[in-house]
């Protein structure tokens, strides 16, 4: 090749290899100064392509593996209550077991057991209108939801908590009507000491009451009546999201008087105090329409409740009109069951709480199996994303150092090649 002073082809082969050994150096140092291999699209426009579609599935599976943890408490706070619900029903139980024993009681002491079974009852009632997870009622019989246990759509584990529309309340257990002093169940219309029935009228402005109907020669008031016809009341009541049972009234602070009108005003006040209490009302609900009848009717704002046709709810939310809808109550006369008939009753509902808790416990171990299973596809997709995303330091430092050396080299060989052309001046000398 001749000897040229305007064209260096030396000095340019060497710029050229230097600025390639530059570019890479440059790259070499973004990768292990970020630990990245790809830190752009044009890096490795595949790689990233890939990665970003595992980081989606790391991402759903992390926040799936929440949601799950999010279920597995939904269960166990369903199951605590009920496991508070168990032990109710083996107390009422036990009672049940104990009334039976009718050879040693005597009437007051099979009252006495009556009323806990009372309370018991309204507790079965209270935790199952109150257990909540972030505002959502988990023992009303309509707890059936998804929990979503994947990264993708449809990935996921539904749990249903007792039967549709069926509580794991006293009502929905049947054993709303269990009662130890009772003799035979309750026939609505039937004659006999204690049996009443129950119509629920239209909603209409005469008639929106419930009215229970003394039967055979029992009086709630009058000359003949005294404490024993509401004593014998027994049942549930159901209105407003809340349960009143009957049979629950302790009549043992009305003081016989000798005067049976003034003794059923005083035990009428004591079946009010009571109703007004579980059912979270401000008036009285119950009054004597005759000496044989009893009528239910409802003049608080209740939530859940709504007034009768025609008259609709002022701006404070009480009823411009004493007729409203009692036709949202519903009365359940079946509590005359006898002890022995009792025992039976919550037998049976200790069984479907117990199979409600078993499956719930099946759920819990299933959510417990898919966090690790998640987990485990977490980690493995974890790997395989930063086996593409991921700088290898080792193998990336060792090419930095193959360039930094190139660079020298270059460098120094890009001077030499400069200084070439200087042989030139001495053949011009």
């Amino acid at each position: 090749m001749g000897l040229s002073v305007n064209t260096n082809i030396a000095a340019m082969n060497a710029y050229r290899n230097l600025s390639t050994t530059n570019s890479a150096m440059s790259k070499s140092l973004e990768r292990l100064s970020s630990g990245f291999r790809i830190n752009r699209a044009a890096d490795d426009a595949a790689g990233l392509a890939i990665s970003e579609g595992l980081r989606s599935q790391i991402g759903g599976l992390t926040q799936a593996v929440r949601n799950t943890q999010d279920g597995t408490s939904v269960v166990q706070t369903a199951e605590g209550a009920l496991s508070e619900s168990t032990s109710i029903l083996q107390r009422m139980r036990d009672l049940s077991v104990q009334a039976s024993n009718s050879g040693s009681l005597n009437t007051t002491a099979t009252s006495s057991i009556q009323k806990e079974i009372g309370q018991l009852k309204q507790e079965l009632d209270r935790i199952a209108n109150t257990t909540t997870f972030n505002g959502t009622k988990l023992l009303d019989g309509n707890f059936a939801k998804a929990f979503q246990v994947g990264a993708n759509a449809g990935q996921t584990i539904s749990v249903n908590i007792g039967s549709a529309n069926k509580g794991m309340d006293s009502t929905g257990l049947g054993v709303s009507g269990v009662d130890v002093t009772a003799v035979g169940a309750y026939t609505v219309g039937a004659a006999g000491a204690g049996k009443v029935s129950a119509t629920t009228a239209a909603a209409a402005a005469a008639a929106a009451v419930m009215t229970m109907t003394a039967s055979g020669t029992d009086q709630f008031s009058g000359a003949s009546s005294g404490i024993q016809p509401y004593k014998n009341l027994s049942g549930t009541i159901t209105f407003g999201g809340k349960s009143f049972d009957l049979g629950s009234v302790d009549y043992s602070t009305v003081t016989p008087s000798g005067t049976p009108a003034t003794d059923a005003t005083n035990s009428l006040a004591a079946l009010n105090a009571a109703a007004k209490s579980a059912l979270g009302l401000t008036t009285d609900p119950f009054a004597a329409a005759t000496a044989t009848t009893l009528t239910f009717k409802v003049q608080d704002a209740v939530a859940g409740y709504t007034a009768a046709s025609g008259y609709a709810l002022t701006s404070n939310g009480v009823a411009t009109s004493n007729a409203q809808e009692v036709a949202n109550a519903t009365a359940t006369f079946t509590a005359a069951s006898g002890a022995s008939s009792a025992i039976t009753a919550i037998d049976n509902a200790i069984t479907a709480v117990s199979s409600a808790r078993a499956d719930l416990g099946a759920k819990q171990n299933r959510f417990e199996h898919t966090i690790n299973n998640l987990n485990t596809t977490i980690e493995n997709t974890t790997a395989s994303e930063s086996r593409i995303r991921d700088t290898d330091m080792a193998s990336e430092m060792t090419n930095f150092t193959r360039t930094q050396v190139l660079t020298q080299a270059g460098t120094a060989m890009l001077a030499q090649a400069n200084q070439s052309t200087q042989s030139i001046l001495k053949l011009l000398g």
